[in-house]
């Protein structure tokens, strides 16, 4: 039994990092300190200056660890480590880490070329970005290659090397074939440097330059060569409106800033990159009640810049927490000095403002959007109960599937959907144990066993106080199964349910020949759904994710060969064979239907070898039928 009185007593006076752990040994929070034993105890003393994240994560707290550190910047970064590692459910998270595209001009080759990259290095090339949004890059990038005949090939090519023979490009004019000497150096430079130019948006001689051979074509009646220079000079405006210019100071920097209502918050940021507005992202934290926004920023700054691939010189914030630490910190990863401002006034000011007012309007659209999505989630649900009768609305339902591509073992998928909303974290998958080969039914008996009697066994454990009910993985039941099959899968639902002394409504939901979602069965009848009904439409996509979820959960298996196939259980069918069977007929459910004397003329296949695959398919056929 953990003993908290005595670890808070011992705590150090050193800084260093805590780890708390609920009662499975999960880390459901990281966090680092200046002084550990003040840090800490501050959890188990009175509860009135906490957030209402800070209470939700004490209630779970059943053991806390830490780790000594020499210093608050060592700390610093083993808490960003083991934030990233761990992925603590209480600690501010961002969907992933942020390694945002680039535009790279390999101006260290003798005839550069212009690609996108996610990482920008110390490597004697020249980087445009980071973007937001990869599909601006590739959007530059197309427009670019319209203006200028660019080499996009990896060849690595010097001036007065052997020449060979040009690539379509050429022929297509999409590039002047450097790799056969019909382009030099020196004039292949001119068209990098307009490049360039475009790029960084501060020299607009190039378009004038276009505009006047547009002028002279059109003169001289080459109207065709004046509609490409016309297109060309499209393209560069396009690239150069891109961007917004709101400074003269051509510095890259990010405008952080946040928006909390009573419950959540949103943080937005704003990229600046050569004195040009280039994109924005916002990010909604849930629960964040009580916590202030120099705490959020500060969480913010540690989770987005330690998964980013480029950090700015300047980032601008209205208010934070542990100002130096964090300055030290960015600018070790860096490898420069990078400094966090807070702007009192001026354009920098209005910016950061500008910012905020964003942040206020992306947090209310997503309570929007959340509270109309709820709505409708809801009523869907309230639709099903009256279409199938039910005595109840079904709050939690729970979905099932058995996957299995051409006789590999089965493995199988629960998903959950609560008041009509998928619940990713109660998703589970299981690894079929007891059962070899493609049997479906009885694969479905095992992974229902497995999850009720788990059930079962939570409750009690909860009911004895040994657990509590948020440790819980089973513990609570559907209100609704949906099995993703027929008749045969429901009734083999309902004597697991039977055997527990459970009572739950069982469904099936049933497709087409053309495997679209036709209908769903319950108490023996099929119910057809209309096409575009709301209940159809709900039916289709859980249909779908728990598909989805055991296809995946048996590809990832499957890469790492941890499976066999149902021919690895047929008498007298060894590697070789298999492999024979699988060229000749292509699948398992080919060799299912193949006929005596189709078999015996597969190589390597003898008669007893043949005779065996007829009895084995009959006897597992004979057991399908038994269940249906």
């Amino acid at each position: 039994m953990f003993d908290f009185k005595y670890q808070l007593k011992i705590l150090p006076d050193r800084p260093g990092v805590y780890l708390m752990k609920n009662s499975l040994g999960e880390i459901i929070y990281v966090g680092k300190a200046k002084i550990l034993k003040n840090r800490v105890r501050q959890y188990f003393q009175s509860s009135k200056n906490h957030s209402e994240k800070v209470k939700a994560m004490v209630k779970n707290i059943a053991e806390f660890e830490y780790i000594v550190t020499d210093s608050e910047m060592e700390a610093l970064i083993l808490e960003c480590n083991l934030i990233k590692k761990y992925r603590p459910r209480y600690n501010i998270l961002l969907k992933d880490d942020k390694h945002y595209p680039f535009i790279k001009v390999t101006i260290n080759e003798d005839f550069p070329r212009i690609i996108m990259t996610r990482m920008k290095v110390k490597d004697g090339t020249k980087y445009f970005g980071p973007y937001p949004e990869v599909s601006a890059v590739h959007e530059t990038l197309d427009l670019i290659k319209k203006i200028f005949p660019i080499r996009s090939c990896k060849m690595a090519i010097k001036e007065g090397q052997k020449k060979v023979r040009p690539c379509l490009n050429y022929y297509i004019k999409r590039c002047n074939a450097p790799c056969a000497g019909l382009v030099g150096k020196e004039e292949y430079s001119i068209m990098i440097k307009n490049i360039l130019s475009l790029l960084s948006g501060r020299d607009v001689e190039i378009i004038n330059d276009l505009k006047k051979k547009m002028n002279k074509a059109s003169e001289e009646l080459e109207f065709e060569k004046a509609a490409a220079y016309r297109d060309k000079i499209n393209a560069c405006e396009k690239i150069l409106e891109k961007q917004k210019i709101i400074g003269s100071n051509f510095q890259d920097e990010d405008f952080i800033n946040v928006f909390s209502d009573e419950k959540d918050s949103c943080v937005q940021i704003f990229f600046v990159r050569a004195g040009k507005i280039i994109g924005r992202e916002h990010f909604t934290f849930d629960n964040t009640s009580g916590q202030s926004s120099e705490e959020i920023i500060s969480e913010f700054i540690k989770e987005f810049y330690g998964g980013t691939a480029y950090i700015p010189k300047d980032i601008y914030v209205p208010c934070v927490n542990d100002v130096e630490l964090l300055q030290d910190w960015l600018s070790m990863k860096r490898g420069s000095k990078v400094n966090i401002k807070i702007p009192q006034k001026g354009e920098k000011k209005d910016l950061l403002d500008m910012v905020g007012r964003n942040s206020k309007i992306m947090l209310e659209q997503f309570k929007l959007k959340l509270l109309s999505d709820k709505r409708n989630n809801t009523a869907v649900v309230e639709k099903l109960a009256e279409f199938l009768k039910l005595d109840d609305i079904p709050h939690r339902i729970e979905a099932y599937d058995i996957s299995n591509i051409q006789g590999v073992d089965s493995v199988g998928s629960m998903i959950v959907f609560e008041d009509g909303k998928a619940k990713n974290s109660d998703y589970r998958r299981f690894k079929i144990n007891s059962v070899k080969g493609a049997n479906d039914y009885e694969s479905m008996r095992e992974i229902l066993t497995r999850r009720f009697r788990h059930g079962l066994e939570e409750v009690r454990a909860i009911a004895e106080s040994k657990i509590s009910l948020s440790a819980g993985k089973f513990c609570v039941f559907p209100d609704l199964i949906l099995m993703d099959g027929g008749k045969g899968q429901i009734n083999i639902a309902l004597e697991v349910l039977k055997e527990f002394n459970i009572d739950i409504p069982v469904c099936g939901m049933v497709k087409d020949d053309r495997h679209n979602t036709r209908g769903i069965i319950y108490n023996n009848e099929e119910l057809n759904l209309k096409g575009n009904s709301d209940i159809m439409h709900f039916v289709t996509r859980v249909q779908d994710e728990v598909h989805r979820f055991a296809i995946t959960y048996h590809r990832s298996l499957r890469d790492k060969r941890v499976l066999h196939s149902v021919l690895d259980d047929i008498p007298d069918i060894g590697a070789a064979r298999r492999k024979e069977l699988l060229k000749a007929f292509g699948s398992i459910e080919n060799i299912k239907k193949a006929t005596y004397e189709e078999l015996i003329k597969t190589p390597s296949i003898s008669k007893k070898a043949a005779e065996s695959i007829i009895q084995y398919f009959k006897r597992t056929s004979q057991s399908t039928m038994h269940n249906n």
